[in-house]
């Protein structure tokens, strides 16, 4: 997993998570210190719920100074040019589903890595990409948006089992990686177009 490409992604990913951290810390009117936490959490909060899972330790970011320097310098960013940032919007959010994509197969190979199921490995992958979002809305005091009807983890499940199904075929990793990433960032981009959501399974009980 370690190719050049897919760094870059990875760091794209981060300053979209980190962006969209600083926003919603933003939004909430707190005070900078209160934006770079937001930043943080929402960045690295999946991953280092993974590596504390699986006992990898240090976990990921601390490893390596370049992700925290890279959330700090997009949270900054953020807060001083927040308005123009957000006519960015389209391209944050491509970086944001590239970055689920990415994260996703990190935590699914760091499953593999340490030779847990295929289901586990999954749920690795879903922690990786998502849970830093869950983080910041739970210091939001917000419901997380994975848990409403917006297709989120759902992508990240099925990238994820598409990414494990390639692995038993003749195709070589990079092509099984990139068609995995693809497979997340177009369920995101065309749930998002065409406002596809999970059902309601409380609608028409209450």
């Amino acid at each position: 997993m370690e190719y050049n490409f897919l760094n870059i992604i990875d760091i794209l990913g981060t300053i979209a998570f980190a962006a969209s951290g600083a926003f919603s810390a933003m939004e909430r009117k707190l005070d900078p210190f209160g934006v770079v936490i937001l930043s943080f959490v929402t960045a690295i909060g999946g991953g280092t719920l993974r590596d504390m899972l699986i006992g990898n330790t240090p976990v990921a970011w601390l490893r390596n100074e370049v992700t925290a320097l890279v959330i700090l310098a997009t949270a900054f960013i953020t807060l001083f040019f927040g308005q123009y940032v957000k006519q960015f919007h389209k391209t944050l959010f491509l970086f944001d589903a590239m970055g689920l994509g990415v994260f996703t197969l990190i935590g699914v190979e760091k499953g593999l890595q340490m030779h847990l199921s295929p289901g586990i490995c999954i749920a690795l992958g879903t922690i990786t990409a998502c849970f830093g979002g869950v983080i910041r809305d739970v210091l939001l005091n917000n419901v997380p948006l994975i848990f409403q009807r917006e297709i989120y983890a759902s992508a990240c499940i099925i990238g994820g089992s598409l990414y494990l199904l390639l692995q038993q075929t003749p195709l070589n990793d990079d092509i099984n990686a990139i068609l995995a990433i693809i497979m997340i960032v177009v369920i995101r981009i065309v749930a998002i177009r065409y406002k596809l959501m999970l059902p309601r399974v409380y609608e028409n009980r209450m």
